[in-house]
């Protein structure tokens, strides 16, 4: 993802910013870190989502069900001999809603972030 915006950046922009006497941080501050705002909202997305939505790592390495991750508590739901659809269903949604909510808050930068870089001109 970083690596499309980096070599999208134009040269002639770094060279003025040098000319015009920022350092490599200075550059790095006001002209790489806001053009690289949507890359870090896309990353920010997809760490969120791959981190709630854990779940082999966290029933194979906790030993304590207070340190288990919400997708575990709803894999509990199911029952030994009969499974309660509307349940199962309720907590699946509560486990997805504050994923949409990312989603919906950070939207609007995502497929700016996944798209930028890759068409030229």
């Amino acid at each position: 993802i970083f690596w499309n915006y980096y070599a999208a950046v134009p040269g002639e922009l770094l060279e003025a910013a040098r000319i015009d006497g920022a350092g490599i941080l200075g550059i790095y501050r006001y002209i790489i870190l806001p053009i690289s705002m949507p890359g870090f909202v896309v990353v920010t997305i997809w760490q969120f989502t791959s981190i709630w939505n854990e779940f082999l790592f966290a029933v194979t390495i906790t030993s304590s069900p207070v340190k288990r991750p919400l997708m575990v508590a709803v894999y509990n739901l199911q029952g030994s001999q009969i499974t309660e659809w509307n349940i199962q269903m309720a907590g699946a949604l509560l486990a997805a809603l504050p994923t949409l909510l990312v989603y919906l808050a950070l939207g609007r930068y995502f497929l700016r972030g996944l798209l930028a870089g890759s068409v030229k001109g």
